[in-house]
């Protein structure tokens, strides 16, 4: 009742006759109407009955409320029905700032972000360091998994690593089935590598989580860190990946070494592997 409250009848392309209303907003048989359902039903479902509803009958009660998707899945949820997938409102897709300053503040320590395809959205100083991220790769996390040879040379436990990350990204795809963009990052990572084809084959499926990572620097040799893949509620479409240090081979202190001035001064200068 309270979202009818916060819509005029303008708002919704109704005339309201310069009348009075007892109640703000919309009334019920408006919003029934506007939604196309019966005034009856609408009344049952603000009651919260055990009544039969479709999503798209929900989605059109979103609509006439304008309801946010936020509260556009909570509508689902007392429904009885499982939500759709979260969308990027409007309003918040331009945190990109925000989120710098994030992965920023998490110096000396390795982070970067990904969009929901895996495309790397942006990175800190360490993650180039540490994890060789480049502008002169694909900038897609999981294609460079398998296809930078930099990234390879560095990684101890890529073996190990590489069966979680296809599961992960196996399970990504099968909660957007028919999303072209996960096709295409699925095709081009076929193409670039028959390793990943064989691990897709095996239909192994993992929620994202942490991987723990042991990495052999040319500058400083082993580094041992715990990867975080974080979900950012207002921005669904962006994972944010922390890479912490664990209590082995003075991981932290390397780190803080290479991101100090001396160590960013012997980092220019290429180095193999």
């Amino acid at each position: 009742m309270n979202r009818r409250a916060r819509v005029t009848p303008a708002e919704a392309g109704l005339p309201d006759g310069g009348a009075r209303r007892r109640t703000p907003g919309l009334r019920r048989e408006e919003v029934a109407v506007l939604a196309g359902v019966g005034v009856s039903w609408y009344q049952w479902l603000e009651q919260g009955r055990d009544i039969s509803v479709s999503p798209q009958v929900l989605d059109s009660v979103a609509r006439v409320l304008r309801l946010s998707d936020v509260e556009r899945r909570h509508l689902y949820v007392l429904a009885g029905l499982n939500p759709p997938a979260p969308e990027v409102a409007p309003e918040r897709r331009d945190m990109c700032d925000g989120l710098r300053r994030l992965i920023d503040t998490w110096m000396p320590y390795p982070a970067h972000i990904m969009d929901m395809y895996y495309n790397c959205v942006m990175y800190n100083p360490a993650a180039a360091v540490v994890l060789g991220m480049r502008p002169d790769i694909t900038q897609n996390c999981l294609v460079d998994f398998f296809t930078d040879p930099m990234y390879r040379s560095r990684n101890k436990s890529w073996e190990s690593n590489a069966r979680t990350v296809v599961a992960q990204f196996r399970a990504a795809c099968a909660a957007r089935p028919d999303d072209e963009g996960y096709q295409a990052v699925l095709a081009q990572a076929r193409e670039a590598s028959d390793e990943f084809t064989a691990l897709w084959e095996e239909r192994d499926i993992e929620d994202a989580g942490q991987i723990r990572k042991e990495l052999d620097h040319p500058l400083v040799g082993l580094l041992c860190v715990e990867s975080t893949a974080m979900k950012v509620p207002a921005r669904p479409d962006l994972t944010v990946v922390l890479h912490t240090p664990l209590d082995e081979a003075n991981t932290a202190a390397k780190l803080e070494w290479l991101a100090s001035p001396e160590g960013r001064r012997d980092a220019m200068y290429p180095v193999a592997g």
